[in-house]
This record gives C-alpha cells, structure tokens and sequence, in this order.
C-alpha cells in the first residue's frame, strides 16, 4: 500500500492491533489487511522482587499501554495525516501464566504474580501427582493452589483468577475469557472438548485441602475460546481506558487473548503438526506442535496448546538474555567513558561479531545466567554467575559465546528429553527474539546446540505483538478458512527466512561447555542458596 491507501484504510477502520505485555516491554502495532505493519509504540518496564515475589504494579500494566498506544498513534497522525479513531480488530497477548486474583469486587486481592516466580514446587508437585499430568510452577492453577497450601486469607474473597492478558481483555471488553493457548498456561485442556479438563476439574474441586472454599474451580477460571472466535467487542470504557486522548471510538471487534507463546507460533507460521518454533528474551521455550500423546509425564515438558487447539509439547526456562543484556549493559557503560556511544544493535553487533573469533567450547569458561530460580536446572533463587579456572582461555571473544552458550543451556537439557525420551521430530524450526536481531551469531550458536537446522525470519525482531494484530484480523474475518491455511494463504505468502545448520566442531564444542555446565550446577545451587541480599 502507499501512502494514501494507508491513510483511506485507518479512516475506513480497516486496521487491526496488537499489543503484547512481554517481560521488558509493552509494544503496540497497527497492521492493515496486507498485514504490514503502519505504526507502532512502546514502554519499558521491569519486573520487581517484592517480599520475595516477582511482580510488576497494576498501574504500571496501564501506563505503559496508554503510553505505547499514544506513540503508536501520534505515529499514525503524523505518517498519514488521519486520526486514530476506528479499529477494525484488537487483540492483547502477554507473558503467560502467573496469577491475578480477584474478589467480587472486581478488586486486586494480591500482587500479580509472574511467571517468574518459582514459589509453587509443593502444589505443582501435588496436583502433578493428582492429575498424572505436568503442573509447571509457573501456571495459574499452581499459584491459586499454593496459595492454598500457604493457607492465604485471601483465598476465600476469590471471584475470578486470570492471566495478564485475560485481565487486560476484560477491562476493555468486559468479557472473561482467554484463547484456548492462554488458557492452557491456566488450567489442563482437554483436547476432544477444547475446554478445561471436566475430569482435572472434579479432581480439584475434591481435593480436601479446596473443600472448605465456597467457590467453584470452573466458575473462578475464564471462558475458553479459539482463535478465530469474536471475544467481545471494546467498550466505550475501555476505549477510554486504552486511548487517553478519547479519539478511540468503541465497537472494535477483540479476538481471544493469547500468551506470547502463542503470538510466537502465528508470528513464526508454527501451528501445523511437525512444525516447531522457540522464542527467545527474558525467558526462552521452545514449541513443538504434536501428532501423538507424549509418552510419559515430564515435569520439565508443559503441555499446552496452539490458538486453533492443537496440543504443543513446551519446554520453558525462566531465564535467557537477562545476563547477556547486564553484561552488555556494562560493557557500554565503558565505552561511554571513552567517549564511544553506542546504540543498542551497534553494541550487541561488535560483541557477536567478536563471538566468531571465539574458541568452540569456548575456552573452558562457564556461565549460569540465572536471575530468577530455574525449574529445568533445579536452581532455587537467582544469582548469576559466571566461572573460570585458572587455566581457562579468557579472552573476549570467548566470555561473550560463554554468554550465548548460557542462555540457551536450559532450554537446551529441556529439548534433550524431546529429543532423546521421546523421539519428537519437527519438519522446521523456527526460532525468533530480539537475539536474533545481530544476524548469524545466535542462530548458528542455537543450531549447534540443539544440533538442527534453526531458521529465522525477517520478522524475528517483532514477533509478539505483530502476531497478536494477525490473531486479531482472523477472529475479524477468517472466510471460514483453519488458522494453519489462513497463515499459509494470506500472511506467509512470500517470507523472508534463513536456514542455518550445525556446524560439527560447533557442536562438539557446546557438548564440552554442557559437560562443565551441568558438572558446576551443585555449586550454582549451592551459590544461590549461600548468599542472601
């Protein structure tokens, strides 16, 4: 489209947006029909470790998508000359999991708890056992029966639980519910009936420790929909609420809201059979839609499900560039003092770039990029750190792959079991994130680890919230055609990707670093539980 089509679109509402509550940032995208993306906006925040929770304020959840929207559209007003007032579709995806509870009310009873948190190892391990299926810590379910177990005043007030993007539904739309993907980070779906498990559900809610709660599970958790499905429509409040200069009008349609896993695998093309996708940023998972039932339960393997309904082997590790971006951080602040300023992609472009002079196990350094607790790892608390022996190869190139190297170590052991236990296949993986800005370095480093070919597409760097305003113009007009057809048909008609595969003393180098990896884990664990802030 030019200029003047894309002006007459946004004046005819033939817009859709997405908006993702991702762990640094909150981002908005307006996308036209040919889904291309016209204008977009953004807000940095970062999660907080209150009395030993991982949270972020509920106020800041509303600064920073007035905030992001606002840019968003100033961008509109100036690129096209046309006031954003009519949105054809609207669509909100957020990290997934954690829990926010609320009373009668429709009052906060606690601080949102994130997904970072792994405060929940006794419920997950009893509903785990109850339900002969894997409760990670990270899901709704495990926080509310923690809290349980913990025996939390609040409990008894609770009305309602969800997830951050259901929450963010229901203030603009007034309708509880979650997409089917979203949901299952909430409670286990049952495939056949595209809800919650009927038979987890009775389970639950006969649980002695549950008995004593005057609500009822199933009545606490939202509506399950489907992609493809209208959600609701937005509200003249929470038009209100979304744009703070009131130009927005209400009555977009709002598609059912969707975890950033989900956002992933639109954003990829990854929700046929077969196909596979791993996202990485703060955290890092990998995807891996199913053909048969795994055949044992792995408590380091979630089962979830795409936006359409299709079961997702998950594997989930908390922590993934948080470490790199500290370091990186610092490494500018040294260059500030030389008088060297740097923009963020030049940085991470001159350290990758760097990583290619490195040696393949690199040097015998290790690195435990933790800064949160890591289930796959069995690691507790978050303490980075990063070791060396006295024979070590320390140099630069080397410390910044032992960074790359560590960021993907957990997601690494995890896809072993896939791989190894259950001899899970993928026609293509696709991998997208913010690491994958730098071209080659982080992907030939993640192809070599999990030794497969890993692919990236010109949209790595966007992902979430451009997959989200997809979700969003499918709920809004479909023609009756399957999620997987309407990628393959109307969006990924001509993508731009690249394919890099393992390279053999690449891979044989990142086993090494494995071997010293999982050697040190006992003295992260104990380094963790030692020192105290």
């Amino acid at each position: 489209m030019n200029l003047v089509e894309i002006s007459k679109a946004i004046e005819q509402g033939k817009v859709s947006l997405g908006i993702e509550l991702g762990s640094t940032r909150i981002k908005s995208v307006l996308v036209t029909e040919d889904f291309n993306t016209i204008a977009s906006g953004s807000f940095t925040w970062e999660n907080q470790y209150e009395n030993d929770i991982w949270t972020y304020p509920i106020d800041l959840v509303w600064q920073g998508i007035q905030t992001s929207y606002s840019q968003m559209a100033a961008e509109v007003q100036s690129k096209y000359h046309q006031p954003l007032k009519n949105i054809g579709s609207i669509g909100i995806s957020a990290m997934m999991h954690g829990y926010l509870a609320f009373n009668k009310k429709s009052e906060l009873l606690v601080p949102f708890r994130t997904w970072r948190n792994n405060i929940t190892a006794d419920a997950a391990e009893q509903l785990t056992k109850e339900f002969n299926f894997n409760i990670p810590q990270r899901w709704c379910v495990a926080h509310l029966y923690q809290a349980i177990l913990n025996k939390e005043e609040h409990v008894k007030d609770i009305d309602f639980i969800t997830t951050l993007a259901g929450y963010v539904t229901w203030k603009l739309s007034g309708e509880k519910v979650l997409g089917i993907g979203d949901a299952s980070g909430a409670f286990p779906i049952d495939q056949q009936t595209g809800d919650y498990s009927q038979k987890m559900l009775d389970k639950f809610a006969n649980l002695d420790n549950v008995k004593q709660y005057d609500w009822d599970i199933k009545s606490i958790l939202p509506k399950v929909e489907k992609a493809g499905v209208v959600a609701g429509k937005l509200t003249a409040e929470g038009a209100k609420l979304l744009d703070v200069n009131g130009n927005l009008e209400a009555g977009s349609i709002m598609a059912p809201p969707e975890g950033d896993a989900g956002t992933g695998m639109v954003g990829t093309n990854s929700v046929r059979k077969r196909t596979g996708n791993i996202s990485v940023g703060t955290s890092a998972f990998s995807m891996v839609v199913l053909e048969k039932p795994l055949k044992s339960v792995h408590k380091d393997i979630d089962i979830v499900m795409t936006p359409d309904g299709s079961p997702v082997a998950m594997v989930h590790v908390n922590n993934c560039s948080s470490d790199i971006n500290a370091w990186a951080s610092l490494f500018n602040e040294f260059a500030a003092r030389l008088g060297v300023n740097l923009t963020p992609d030049k940085l991470y472009e001159a350290l990758f770039l760097e990583a290619t002079k490195s040696d393949p196990n690199a040097g015998g350094l290790v690195n435990y990029s933790y800064q949160s607790g890591e289930n796959i790892t069995d690691i507790k608390a978050g303490r980075p750190l990063f070791v060396r022996t006295p024979n070590s190869k320390f140099n630069l190139p080397n410390f910044i792959l032992t960074q790359l190297y560590a960021a993907f170590a957990p997601l690494k052991i995890g896809m072993n079991i896939l791989s190894n236990e259950e001899n899970i296949n993928t026609d293509v993986m696709i991998a997208q994130g913010g690491l994958f800005k730098t071209q080659v370095m982080a992907q030939q480093v993640l192809a070599n680890a999990l030794n497969l070919p890993i692919t990236v597409m010109g949209n790595a760097g966007e992902g979430g919230p451009w997959g989200m305003a997809v979700l969003a113009m499918y709920a809004k007009d479909n023609n009756g055609q399957t999620l997987d057809d309407y990628l393959d048909h109307n969006v990924f008609t001509s993508p731009e990707s690249m394919t890099l595969s393992p390279e053999p003393e690449g891979v044989k180098g990142y086993e090494e670093f494995t071997e010293k990896y999982v050697a040190g884990l006992p003295i992260e664990a104990t380094a963790g539980n030692a020192i105290k802030d």
